[in-house]
């Protein structure tokens, strides 16, 4: 399991991306399987594609679960 850290914007953390994830123990992070591990973009820039956790897009959202501003 790797850890990445929300600031960075890559998929792992948008709310578009459908591969496995799962909040970190540190705040502003997020796990992911490995460096390789792959979901698909829902609704943003690279619509219906499979893309790595870590790639970058210019729609990136924040994943809810991870807003610590959210009420």
């Amino acid at each position: 399991m790797l850890s990445q850290a929300v600031d960075r914007k890559r998929c792992a953390s948008c709310e578009r991306w459908s591969g496995w994830r799962q909040p970190g123990t540190e705040p502003g992070t997020v796990i992911i399987e490995s460096e390789t591990s792959e979901g698909l973009c829902i609704g943003g820039g690279w619509d219906n594609s499979e893309r790595r956790a870590r790639s970058a897009c210019g729609h990136w959202r924040i994943w809810p679960v991870l807003d610590q501003t959210a009420p």
